[in-house]
């Protein structure tokens, strides 16, 4: 690429710690892409991230659970403006002080106690909906059903107070029934969340508190970039400098994070921390190959076309007319060209054609011997070994007058052609114009302009036909794909070694 004109241009300098400064800004701005991301996605994973439970199948009871992975419901949850829900948080601390009890001394009367206020408390959890945020609506559901499982009845209130009753617990035993309460009923209770709304009447959202210093950062670095560039182009204006920088656009705004990968994956390039350009050749190459083809067909239709539309055209005499020396409005062609012929044909003469001398007087010899032998020379005679020598040595010398007069003919031709004769521009110029107007006439008078006009148009009709129908046949795409390919290998490489 031509590099622009600007002027004043100075060599880097500080190159060591402006890539340690860029690829620390690469770093950081992973690792914003990464925060983006779990900050876009944590409302519909929240249950995910409480429970750090996997399921790959869903339909099916395989849980793979995540013990590894830290709980970020405690940080992101007043980001997000969740807090626990009353009644679910109440539920909860009822279980738990229930299950301590249980496990102290199951006999107390404090325990029973315990037991029924967990029952008053579940039935209040079945009978009100709202309890359950809209997200997880389907979660009520699925409570009811495991407690109508877990007892065979068709009740799931009946099915929480027996499950909770004194005589069952001390029947199956608290240790089984816990895990029953913890592992299938407590996960579904502690997904419910009671979210704030903003003055806007929006669900409060705070991650632009700790978007915002990493947004501070990046348009540090968009500004110390450009001050490089202005240090290194002075003549460049600060716009377009800062539009040079458009791709870090993405970084800046608070909405359409998402788009902040492009920024991200071109800084990471760019440091050398990933490598991406065997993927940029490959895709390059294949929409380069594409755009070439479909280009080249189009801009085949639209010569052809041309041509066809200035076949067509009834206009045709007059512009053939208009080539004339006394029809055109720039005379500078006529000049140019004039110049042109001036400049060849003298070197053609007097230059080319002597170079040409023994080819030619060998090439006019064998044709002149071998027209005497059949015309002249009689067949008996033909095969006489010295009257061939005397023919041959005739037809050389003939050969070679001819080619030295039409030599001496051209090299007078083009010296007198590269000489300024006005007379001679002027004749040149009369031949020229009388072999326009003679065409013209010649279109104008009879069938020979529409009958020309058919045949030049169906020759480059059937031309286009038989073009664009060798490149439906042909894997052009593949086959430019695959020359690419074969140009990035020198002749060595492509050379196959020989066995060891």
């Amino acid at each position: 690429m031509i590099r622009p004109r600007w002027q004043g241009l100075r060599p880097q300098q500080n190159a060591v710690a402006w890539r340690r400064w860029d690829r620390m800004v690469a770093i950081i701005a992973t690792l914003n892409l990464a925060w983006v991301l779990v900050d876009l996605s944590y409302i519909p994973l929240r249950n995910f991230w409480l429970q750090r439970n996997l399921y790959p199948v869903p339909s099916l009871p395989l849980v793979v659970p995540l013990p590894w992975l830290p709980d970020i419901t405690p940080v992101l949850d007043p980001l997000k403006g969740i807090r626990p829900h009353r009644e679910t948080q109440a539920y909860l601390d009822g279980f738990k002080r229930l299950d301590q009890a249980l496990q102290t001394d199951s006999s107390l009367e404090s325990t029973i106690t315990l037991l029924k206020q967990q029952q008053q408390l579940t039935e209040n959890l079945i009978s009100s909906q709202r309890l359950l945020s809209s997200s997880n609506a389907s979660a009520l559901d699925q409570l009811k059903n495991r407690l109508r499982a877990r007892t065979g009845l068709n009740s799931a209130q009946q099915s929480a107070d027996l499950l909770l009753s004194e005589g069952h617990i001390n029947q199956s035993g608290w240790t089984r029934e816990r895990q029953f309460w913890n592992q299938q009923i407590l996960p579904l209770v502690e997904i419910n969340y009671w979210r704030s709304i903003d003055e806007n009447g929006r669900p409060t959202d705070l991650s632009w508190r700790v978007d915002a210093p990493f947004q501070l950062l990046f348009l540090l670095d968009i500004v110390l970039r450009c001050l490089r560039l202005k240090s290194r182009y002075p003549a460049i204006r600060w716009r377009d400098a800062v539009l040079r920088r458009w791709i870090d656009l993405p970084l800046l705004l608070p909405f359409a994070r998402w788009m902040r990968l492009v920024p991200v994956t071109e800084r990471l390039s760019r440091t050398g921390l990933i490598q991406l350009e065997p993927l940029r050749a490959v895709i390059s190459r294949g929409v380069v190959a594409l755009l070439a083809v479909e280009l080249f067909e189009v801009i085949t239709i639209r010569v052809v076309d041309t041509f066809q539309q200035l076949i067509r055209s009834p206009q045709l005499p007059e512009r053939v007319r208009s080539l004339c020396s006394h029809q055109t409005s720039n005379a500078n062609e006529d000049r140019e060209l004039l110049e042109l012929l001036r400049l060849w044909l003298p070197l053609l003469l007097t230059k080319v054609g002597p170079a040409l001398r023994p080819q030619l007087v060998a090439l006019i010899g064998h044709l002149l011997q071998q027209s005497l032998s059949r015309s002249v020379m009689p067949e008996p005679l033909r095969r006489v070994a010295a009257l061939q020598s005397a023919e041959a040595e005739f037809s050389r010398q003939l050969a070679t007058g001819v080619v030295d007069s039409v030599l001496d003919v051209s090299r007078g031709a083009g010296n007198r052609i590269g000489q300024r004769d006005q007379v001679l521009e002027t004749l040149g110029t009369d031949a020229l114009d009388r072999l326009w107007e003679e065409l013209a006439v010649i279109l104008e008078q009879g069938p020979v302009l529409e009958r020309s006009q058919d045949l030049l148009t169906s020759f480059l009709e059937e031309l286009k036909r038989s073009g664009f129908r060798q490149f439906s046949d042909q894997d052009d795409v593949d086959a430019l794909i695959s020359e690419l390919d074969g140009l990035n290998f020198s002749p060595a490489d492509r050379t196959p070694k020989p066995p060891a």
